[in-house]
């Protein structure tokens, strides 16, 4: 049994995120699995805007999304193996083509050219520079 180890000093920044400030019920907390890091947190950045920070064991970044604490991590087999099965997550974007576009060029790809859900909002599917699926939704 592998134990992850590191200083505790590097959890300070979060620390806070890490608690129970979340209600029962109520997500709290998104990571994403990756094989590079230095492409992802570019990726991530380049089209959100999120600056993550390394945090922990090595391979681990946290950043705060809204009210979430965001992970980005690389993909393990010990202790245990991060690759999970699928939990669809969409981010709001203020416009989805633009979104898109970024995404693209950035080395992502688009799975479901945008749509519209009348009354509801457009909504495109992609996957990241790294394979990991999810949808952008400009909600009307």
């Amino acid at each position: 049994m592998a134990i992850l180890t590191y200083h505790v000093s590097a959890l300070l920044p979060y620390n806070g995120l890490m608690s129970s400030q979340h209600p029962p019920n109520t997500l709290s907390h998104f990571a994403i699995n990756v094989e590079d890091c230095d492409r992802a947190l570019a990726f991530y950045e380049a089209v959100f805007g999120w600056k993550f920070d390394p945090w922990g064991p090595p391979g681990f970044y946290m950043t705060q999304v809204g009210n979430l604490h965001a992970a980005l991590q690389k993909r393990q087999e010990e202790p245990f193996p991060t690759i999970i099965g699928n939990f669809e997550c969409s981010i709001a974007v203020d416009d989805v083509d633009r979104v898109v576009a970024l995404i693209v060029a950035n080395g992502g790809l688009v799975t479901m050219p945008k749509v519209t859900i009348p009354t509801i909002c457009d909504i495109a599917r992609v996957k990241d520079c790294e394979g990991n699926t999810f949808s952008i939704a400009k909600y009307l």
